[in-house]
């Protein structure tokens, strides 16, 4: 197995194994390499140092083995991942265009909303684990949204 740091033509950077160097260029020249953050299809090997191992004796104890190489998501893996990233990032621009932004008062302000204190109306903000089950404890609607980044 091979690691190799890979860049998008976006320019997000991101590692990835491989069975070796050959398995590699089959899979760029064959398009089959998506970015997972963009889902970008142009892909190439950035510059990366080089990773020295200590040496070792001969006999190894097992609390020392290396660890198992994290497995690499296959290219059809990766282009669901980038799609769902589009996907979130679309969400996250609807929910800035058609709802208020209240910040650290999301909890106050929903319970203004739902008990008739203010008008109704779209928010999004912040608030904690805890304070999102009190609102849903008392029947307030809250939804979590993974925010991701917007594209850069």
């Amino acid at each position: 197995m091979i690691l190799f740091d890979l860049r998008c033509a976006k320019g997000h950077q991101f590692e990835a194994w491989f069975r070796d160097g050959a398995t590699y260029d089959r899979q760029a020249d064959a398009g089959e390499l998506a970015c997972p953050i963009c889902g970008g299809h142009k892909i190439e090997k950035a510059p990366m140092a080089p990773r020295i191992g200590k040496g070792r004796s001969t006999a190894m104890v097992p609390s020392e083995a290396p660890p198992a190489p994290t497995p690499t998501p296959d290219a059809a893996t990766m282009a669901v991942m980038g799609a769902h990233l589009k996907a979130l990032r679309a969400l996250r621009r609807k929910v800035e265009e058609s709802c208020d932004y209240v910040g650290p008062e999301f909890a106050e302000e929903a319970r203004k909303i739902h008990y008739g204190e203010t008008d109704a109306r779209g928010i999004y903000g912040e608030t904690t684990s805890d304070e999102a089950a009190a609102l849903e404890d008392e029947g307030i609607e809250v939804a979590r949204i993974p925010w991701v980044p917007r594209e850069s």
